[in-house]
């Protein structure tokens, strides 16, 4: 009987302390601020003719009430179109228009902030903090006014480039691809950007550049950079993904490394099981990219239809954990953050469905023996650092 009475005792005690943890990790998550540096649901928004004030559950990441669920505060809301795209400083300035109209209809809701002390009223007013991030130094067009304009409208960083260069900068994928031997890195012009950027307080975005456009961004910056949505090379070596000298390299400048959330570039096994899912739906494939030759459109359409082998594919949770010690490791807890990509991505670990599920990486990084204070400057504190340091003083 005595051996019976402990053994439930030790359940009521086990479970009693399982009960106080998950409370905890909760109670920590939803106190904290949590900046997700990158979400695409705004060229969602136009690309599907659908609003994020709607209910979109099953089919996007994001939408209003569940950023709040996830406990999102501030949310920084990419403005990107591929180097295709006609016009892209007018197509940027219509996602700018959308996140505008569902300001409008929500303002008890959602509010656009500038600059530090607006977000931290945001903050205190419970509303989602709404910031705007340019990806992709092409929507400038090459002149100094229109980044002058979308400055003016609210972006406060640009990626100097997506996958596609600029006249001006190298991006990654150009680098990895070129074979013409073309010079490399930032113009003289390109360097007059990041120069404009730091006069105007627009935070210099190093994600997708290519590494001669990266160093010479840090040699030009007089100010932190930020990586807004990118991981580690050393885990998982895609061109899209951080070397070890450039993580160090970004915490000698004083910025921030956000975490990707996509499968791909968490792990390296990813692409592999994605070839293996093209070979297997070839002919839709084929007809997808006549249509769009951008993959990851095809990769949209086809992932919805074939959720459970998209499902199979997927990496843990743990594995964007692995990413995120690593950072800590080699750069240090100031300057590490969480970019996730949601909604410009088409599969993120199997439990990061969508923007509710950010509880999980909190909780997960107290198991891994993170303190308060630590989880609290990677969900947010590391970025309102460099957003600080980067406005008028």
């Amino acid at each position: 009987m005595k051996t019976i009475l402990k053994a439930l005792l030790f359940f009521l005690l086990a479970f009693y302390s399982f009960n106080l943890f998950c409370q905890g990790h909760k109670k920590l998550h939803f106190k904290a601020l949590l900046v997700d540096t990158h979400n695409d649901i705004l060229t969602t928004c136009l690309d599907d003719s659908v609003s994020f004030d709607a209910d979109l559950k099953g089919k996007t990441h994001s939408d209003l009430k569940r950023f709040k669920e996830g406990g999102v505060d501030i949310q920084i809301f990419s403005i990107w179109c591929d180097g295709l795209k006609q016009q892209p400083f007018n197509y940027a300035n219509r996602q700018i228009d959308t996140l505008y109209a569902t300001i409008s209809r929500h303002p008890n809701n959602i509010v656009l902030v500038k600059n530090s002390a607006e977000l931290k009223k945001a903050v205190q007013q419970r509303k989602l903090a709404a910031m705007i991030g340019v990806e992709g130094g092409h929507m400038m067009e090459d002149d100094l006014a229109k980044l002058d304009s979308l400055y003016k409208r609210g972006a406060r960083y640009m990626t100097l480039t997506w996958n596609n260069s600029t006249p001006w900068a190298t991006s990654a994928l150009f680098e990895t691809t070129d074979t013409t031997n073309a010079p490399k890195g930032l113009t003289d012009f390109g360097k007059q950007v990041v120069q404009r950027m730091n006069q105007l307080g627009m935070i210099v975005d190093i994600s997708h550049v290519g590494e001669r456009t990266f160093y010479d961004a840090l040699a030009t910056s007089t100010k932190p950079v930020i990586a807004s949505h990118s991981s580690v090379y050393a885990i998982n070596p895609v061109y899209r993904n951080l070397r070890d000298d450039q993580i160090k390299a970004v915490a000698k400048n004083g910025g921030v490394i956000h975490v990707n959330f996509f499968s791909g570039f968490l792990d390296s096994n990813y692409f592999k099981k994605s070839k293996l899912f093209d070979d297997r739906h070839k002919a839709e494939m084929d007809s997808l990219l006549q249509v769009n030759p951008e993959t990851y459109f095809a990769h949209a359409w086809l992932f919805k239809k074939y959720t459970a082998e998209v499902e199979d594919m997927k990496p843990p949770l743990s594995l964007l954990i692995d990413h995120i010690d690593y950072l800590v490791k080699l750069a240090g807890i100031d300057h590490v953050g969480l970019g996730s990509d949601f909604d410009g991505i088409p599969s993120a670990p199997k439990e990061l469905f969508d923007v509710t599920t950010y509880p999980l990486i909190t909780e997960a990084l107290l198991q891994r023996g993170y303190s308060k204070k630590t989880v609290k400057k990677i969900l947010g504190l590391n970025f309102l650092r460099v957003l600080k340091a980067n406005e008028h003083q």
